[in-house]
């Protein structure tokens, strides 16, 4: 039996690089596809020889996008390693700070990156599938409105963090940055507008997509669902947190299969390595790994907005509660408690809940705004003790982040370990880019750039960050050079490592 290969080559909106490569039976219907990353950073290897404090300002490098999530999650991590605990004043800081970051974010991603897709349309020029369209679809004052909102939680960042991109103000036990309260009040009214255009963007979705039954249909199409085991950070409520509390994971029925703090991640987290892809997938222990399957048998779990919605029991705030309500209601989601609704596998349905954070985000960094204890000037700790081990996690917009130190006792790094967001989520959406890839693309059907588009999407919908993914070095790097004459013909070939 013959294939026909068909490559995406490269994928488009996300951070990094990746490719898709489809395969074809003789009958013109997909036998396999796969979602390569080609792209190497080696974190894990070239931290480790680095005082653990440098850390938060070196692992804030790994990506453009979500410099904050790798800042936060090391900052905690060395909390963990030199034993001291912030004060509830250094929380609340480094949360609201957190806060602004996650408003930006996910501002980007619904707007910029995933949001085209159903703003302008998955079948659209791709030309016009992009932020530019998406003004001229919205309108000149909309897109003000984005770019604006990006701008003040980015000076914000920069305040509270030190830096526009790259924050340096994590500090084991304490924060660099203490905040007046002439700032602490610029901070609410940031805060404020950040609400109104969280409810704005809702009301977008509500109007485009959810008032499109073309696009209803394709939320709720076997073709991006997906019944697995889902991750997400709880508070003591059970409710959604992104900076602090203990990692949840249900079954595919809602059931809790297991809850930890982030310090026992390895106790229930294994990682699978496959030679096509430089990217590791990881599974559940406790019900291992049974290849790219569905349903409860299977160890693959996701870890994103929507599976955070699904662990949880709620969010702490008024607003973003009613949109979390309206999410599981809308889209026929049973209760299995009196708070807790069964989980939604649609996954294109995270776009959905990416906004009911972005909601909560505003909503929660408003409530900081106003606590009396957010001024509080002693924001640094004493630490004293001898280094040894830490872990450190948060919520990062993409899934739980996960950042595991140890040292010798100087302080040297002599072991280091990152599970990000986009890890966790790697064979799932290694499955949805199959399952997409089939159920669009079939003997007859013509193949146009608008179908390889809504095979994209399926991907897309994760907002993936290859850039934080791919941290091992476990392997051999596969190499070809080529040498071409003045015509373009070969001379001589090298290669290393190659199939």
């Amino acid at each position: 039996m013959t294939t026909k290969r068909i490559t995406i080559d490269p994928i488009t909106r996300l951070e990094g690089h990746g490719k898709i490569e489809i395969f074809l039976d003789d009958q013109g219907n997909v036998a396999n596809a796969y979602f390569q990353i080609p792209e190497l950073r080696g974190f894990e290897a070239f931290c480790v020889g680095r005082p653990a404090e440098e850390m938060p300002r070196i692992t804030n490098r790994i990506c453009g996008v979500c410099p904050e999530a790798h800042h936060m999650a090391a900052t905690k991590a060395l909390d963990a390693l030199y034993h001291v605990e912030p004060s509830s004043a250094v929380k609340k800081l480094r949360e609201m700070f957190y806060m602004a970051f996650y408003v930006t974010d996910h501002t980007t991603h619904f707007y910029a990156l995933g949001g085209p897709d159903f703003i302008v349309g998955p079948d659209a020029p791709k030309a016009e599938r992009n932020i530019l369209g998406v003004i001229h679809k919205v309108g000149l004052e909309i897109g003000r409105q984005v770019i604006e909102t990006r701008m003040r939680n980015h000076h914000i960042i920069q305040m509270l963090g030190g830096r526009g991109i790259h924050p340096v103000a994590g500090l084991p036990g304490g924060w660099a940055k203490a905040i007046s309260e002439e700032e602490r009040g610029e901070i609410e009214a940031a805060a404020r507008k950040n609400v109104d255009f969280a409810l704005f963007s809702l009301q977008a979705f509500d109007d485009i997509v959810l008032g499109n039954p073309e696009f209803v249909d394709m939320i709720l199409s076997d073709a991006y669902t997906h019944r697995t085991y889902y991750m997400g950070t709880v508070d003591a409520n059970d409710q959604v947190n992104f900076y602090d509390g203990v990692i949840r994971v249900v079954g595919p029925d809602g059931q809790e299969l297991v809850r930890y703090p982030a310090k026992d991640y390895a106790n229930h987290i294994a990682e699978r390595v496959v030679p096509w892809t430089y990217l590791k997938f990881p599974y559940l222990r406790a019900v291992g790994w049974k290849g790219f399957e569905d349903g409860p048998d299977s160890g693959v779990y996701c870890a994103t907005p929507l599976a955070r919605l699904n662990v949880s029991e709620g969010m702490p705030t008024p607003r973003a509660q009613e949109a979390y309500e309206k999410f599981y209601e809308t889209l026929g989601s049973k209760k299995i408690t009196d708070r807790r609704y069964a989980p939604v596998h649609h996954r294109l349905a995270t776009h959905w809940a990416r906004l009911i954070e972005l909601l909560f985000a505003a909503e929660r960094m408003l409530e900081l705004s106003q606590d009396p204890e957010i001024t509080e000037p002693n924001t640094r700790a004493e630490v004293h003790t001898t280094p040894d081990e830490g872990v450190g996690s948060v919520e990062a917009p993409r899934g739980t982040l996960i950042h595991h130190y140890k040292t010798d006792p100087n302080g040297i790094l002599t072991h280091v370990n990152l599970i990000v967001g986009t890890t966790n989520n790697y064979a799932p959406i290694a499955m949805s880019v199959k399952k997409a890839a089939q159920s669009l693309i079939r003997q007859g059907v013509i193949i146009t750039e608008g179908l390889l588009n809504r095979v994209e999407m399926a991907f897309r919908l994760y907002d993936p960050c290859m850039s934080c993914a791919t941290h091992s070095l476990p392997g051999q790097m596969p190499l070809e050079v080529v040498v071409r004459d003045a015509r373009g013909d070969v001379v001589a070939r090298f290669s290393q490592h190659l199939n």
